[in-house]
């Protein structure tokens, strides 16, 4: 039996004293709570320390697992813990909110920007920096629920168990989360409606000034398999409802860095 990419016999080799069990562990869970933080937290940095600290506490923890549920999900349970419970995450939260980021989008706009040689990886970097930013407007609680719900697509049972609330709780919550998202996109979002002000070529210009979007430097659209034109023509042509959904699902699956692992290996290693 498995669960995910790590079966239940290498957990119980690992919790038995397995080092090699212990390191495929490690390899089979790094790149979904890596990703968790990625799409949670946004910024790099403050996931790749996250997603270190999570790792320590799964390996030291799981002793703890009884395999009463998939390991993904305890993974997962533990990951969603430490963000809500950290203190320094927290402190580094920005307090962004929908109509400060709507603000921010609708300055600087170019009526008739110019183009550069290497416009299509510029625009792919814009369109993920900002669907990722985007949901940093959610609360703490909320966007967990979207990310769990909408971004990886767990089922509610699931997403309810990791998130330690009632189903119905958790209904509540990603509703609300939902139609903030949406209500938001389809006003300010180009890609999601011809209508917005904002647009990624109008708003490009303004966030290279600012340093949101660096010339060589592409690590949010890193892996995207969807180049700019690609996603903006597959949002076009769901129903509306479904852009929000489609944007955000447009948004590439992040990689654990090798480093976190190496790290990682070389704090255990003594009391292995």
């Amino acid at each position: 039996m498995t669960t995910g990419n790590v079966s239940l016999e290498m957990v119980t080799a690992a919790q038995e004293g397995d080092r090699q069990a212990l390191e495929k562990v490690l390899v089979g869970i790094q790149d979904r709570i890596y990703n968790l933080a990625r799409r949670v937290l946004v910024n790099p940095e403050d996931a790749s320390e996250a997603t270190q600290e999570i790792l320590v506490q799964i390996l030291t923890k799981l002793s703890t697992f009884r395999g009463e549920s998939a390991f993904s999900t305890w993974a997962y349970q533990v990951a969603v813990r430490h963000i809500l419970s950290a203190k320094k995450l927290r402190d580094r939260d920005m307090g962004l909110t929908f109509g400060m980021f709507a603000a921010d989008l609708e300055t600087g706009l170019v009526a008739d920007p110019p183009e550069a040689p290497d416009q299509a990886l510029l625009l792919n970097e814009l369109r993920v920096s900002c669907t990722m930013a985007m949901l940093l407007c959610l609360t703490m609680d909320l966007r967990l629920a979207y990310v769990l719900g909408d971004v990886f697509e767990l089922d509610h049972g699931e997403a309810s168990e990791i998130l330690e609330l009632a189903p119905s709780a958790y209904r509540k919550r990603l509703s609300r989360a939902r139609s903030d998202v949406i209500a938001f996109t389809s006003r300010h979002c180009g890609l999601v409606s011809a209508e917005a002000k904002c647009s990624c070529p109008r708003r490009l210009p303004a966030a290279m000034k600012a340093g949101r979007v660096v010339r060589g430097n592409h690590p949010n659209s890193i892996g995207s398999s969807l180049s700019y034109i690609e996603t903006k023509q597959q949002v076009e042509a769901v129903i509306e409802d479904l852009r929000s959904f489609k944007l955000q699902r447009a948004v590439p699956y992040h990689k654990c860095p090798q480093d976190i692992r190496t790290q990682l290996t070389r704090i255990l290693s003594p009391s292995l």
